[in-house]
């Protein structure tokens, strides 16, 4: 190429580049003196307009209040008639995000910055609300907050519909900080200096936080503005006490409510731990040797969300034949009623009893008892298993990562867990999740490939909302999911007759299935708190292929805890001084739930036996004492300040 011609075209791109850079520098320089004189209208307007600002900093707590409780409430109508019935919660309301934004305001000295976290923080969270409790039924409380992490799968979960209402009600808000910005509110520099506003600032803030977190100083309070502080035991009575206090008072309320029900550690336990278990335990009876008929695979199947829908006559004509293949399989083993821990959601609860034959109802009903675990080895059922020389696995198709599982169940004495990216069969889904027939294809190939007996716990996914997927409405969506589980069920107990290996199988749901709020099928059938127990019963299915006696299974209905036991009992396993005591106790008390029976007095033995196998020294015997690995809450408590 002519060297004349290379110059040339270089000379051009550097033209070229400059010209490039002189616009950019236009550019961003006018947007820069557009900013600076914008800033300077907005400085004037701050002196300019006075007592405009002023009122926009006083209205902003009344106006943000009415925001978010029109959001959760929907309709202006509602708004005014709760106004009008509970003017002292609107009051408190007030008062709370009045300082709030007072904490705020003279912490960040610019009324706008302060509006604008403000009213993220609360419209997020009252977003947040309608969206949860159109989706299940169940409020927005703090213990919620735990799941943030996993803000992803929660969306996948829940019914996000965006209305003109809504939007309306948020570009409201928009509106009232854009005018807040361009007039510009502000705390006058020279009166208010750093110091003057910064601890004040945190006061106001910390006042809040320690209103609570100090149920003592709260409960006093909230009865003066005439919240409603009874004791909610379960969904239903939460869902009434939300009615009667509103989206804030309700989400403070019940957070205090949270932080009053710490569990307390039983009397003299730490003092005399020894001697207060020893005196619950049991002598194990002498019935024989162990494992007369050889051990058996143990499989549980926990299926998400499924309910046997029949306990309603009046649903009869809708539900059809949907449970046919369910008495199949119930009629090719055994079938009783368990009282599951909890309604809709929080499926970590019937997890945790069916996983350390525990109830819930002793560690005070959290909603996630997997955060109340002390990070050590575990005393769990699966761990007994262990013990008694079977391998042992966990499957759930869905995130390692949700409830943090991965991390958590490491300590469960599982040999294998099996996540949604680890199967080893291949994977089919219906619907949303993966297909309950691939899970009950990869209990088979473990159970075929290992050369010792199974202990397998799945927790299924299939069944999980939402069940606005399919050709119908959101109940017929579920009913037709349940009835592809209940096939494929009869179809694998089916296949198990033949198989070689002597197998024992507990098949039973989490949980009643979260369902709309408002419209949705339990607001139909006129359910309250008075009449909700019957959403706590679950059917269970136990089924085995070498001829176990069934006269040794519970006729009654016993809480989701002891099943762990039964299954022991039913095929002759070792017991030591707990299994024991579990299984007498299951005689004198077999229903022990707070949701199923809010008035239910407290049970001393089951309360310290839980403490004491959960956040004690683990003085009564356990998996531990033959695997090892045991440590005292005191040292686990050193090496987590380490």
């Amino acid at each position: 190429m002519d060297p004349i011609n290379i110059l040339s075209e270089k000379r051009n791109g550097e033209t070229m580049i400059t010209k490039a850079q002189t616009t950019c520098r236009e550019i961003f320089g006018g947007l820069k003196n557009r900013i600076r004189r914008l800033n300077a209208w907005r400085m004037e307007n701050s002196s300019r307009f006075p007592m405009t600002n002023l009122f926009l900093l006083i209205l902003f707590p009344i106006f943000l209040v009415c925001m978010s409780e029109l959001t959760v409430n929907k309709y202006p109508s509602k708004l005014v008639l709760f106004i009008a019935e509970h003017p002292g919660i609107m009051v408190f309301d007030i008062m709370i995000v009045g300082v709030i934004f007072l904490g705020f305001l003279l912490i960040l000295r610019r009324g706008w910055l302060a509006m604008l976290l403000e009213a993220f923080g609360v419209m997020a969270l009252s977003i947040a609300e309608l969206f949860k409790y159109g989706t299940n039924g169940n409020h927005l409380m703090i213990p919620d907050m735990m799941l943030t992490g996993n803000i992803v799968s929660l969306t996948g979960f829940a019914y996000i519909k965006i209305t003109v209402r809504l939007v309306i009600t948020v570009l409201i808000v928009i509106a009232y900080l854009v005018t807040a910005f361009l007039l510009n509110p502000q705390l006058d520099r020279k009166k208010f200096r750093i110091p003057v506003r910064i601890l004040p600032g945190i006061a106001c803030l910390g006042a809040v936080v320690l209103l609570v977190i100090t149920p003592s100083v709260a409960q006093p309070i909230y009865r003066t503005f005439g919240l409603d502080t009874k004791e909610a035991n379960n969904t239903f009575i939460l869902n009434e006490k939300y009615d009667n206090n509103g989206f804030i008072a309700f989400f403070l309320q019940t957070g205090s409510e949270g932080f009053s029900s710490e569990l307390e550690q039983p009397e003299n336990y730490e003092e005399n731990s020894v001697n207060i278990i020893d005196s619950y335990l049991a002598e194990p009876e002498e019935d024989g040797a162990a494992f007369e008929q050889g051990k058996p695979n143990v499989v549980v199947i926990m299926s998400e969300s499924y309910a046997d829908f029949r306990v309603f006559e009046e649903l009869e004509d809708t539900i059809g034949d949907t449970y046919e293949s369910l008495d199949a399989a119930a009629e090719l083993g055994w079938q009783g009623t368990a009282i599951a821990p909890t309604y809709a959601s929080y499926t970590v609860r019937t997890e945790f009893e069916l996983m350390f034959g525990l109830p819930v109802k002793s560690l005070d009903d959290p909603s996630m008892p997997n955060r109340v675990l002390l990070d050590r080895a575990q005393p769990t059922v699966p761990a007994y298993y262990k013990t008694w020389g079977y391998n042992t696995a966990y499957i759930h198709p869905y995130l390692a990562s949700f409830y943090g599982r991965n991390r958590i169940y490491a300590n469960f004495g599982y040999d294998t867990m099996i996540f949604d990216t680890d199967f080893t069969v291949p994977v089919e889904y219906f619907g949303t999740y993966i297909d309950d027939n691939t899970i009950l294809n990869q209990i088979e190939q473990l159970m075929t490939e290992s050369e010792e007996p199974m202990f397998i716990h799945t927790t299924t996914m299939q069944n999980h909302q939402p069940y606005d997927q399919g050709t119908g409405d959101e109940f017929d969506n579920y009913l037709e999911w349940v009835q592809h589980t209940s096939e494929g069920l009869e179809d694998f107990l089916v296949r198990m007759e033949q198989f070689e290996e002597p197998t024992v199988i507990l098949f039973i749901g989490d949980h009643f299935p979260s369902l709309r709020g408002d419209d949705g099928i339990y607001a139909q059938l006129g359910i309250t708190s008075e009449n909700c127990d019957t959403l706590y019963e679950q059917k269970y299915i136990l089924w085995n292929n070498f001829g176990l006696d069934e006269s040794v299974l519970p006729k009654e209905n016993v809480s989701v805890f002891y099943l762990p036991y039964v299954m022991m009992e039913w095929i002759d396993a070792p017991r030591d001084a707990f299994t024991q005591t579990m299984m007498d106790e299951m005689a004198v008390t077999p229903v022990y739930s707070t949701n199923y029976n809010p008035r239910q007095a407290e049970n001393e033995k089951l309360d310290a036996l839980t403490y004491d196998h959960i956040l004690g020294d683990i003085v009564a015997p356990s998996a531990l004492d033959v695997l090892g690995g045991k440590e005292t809450a005191s040292e686990a408590q050193e090496k987590e300040e380490n």
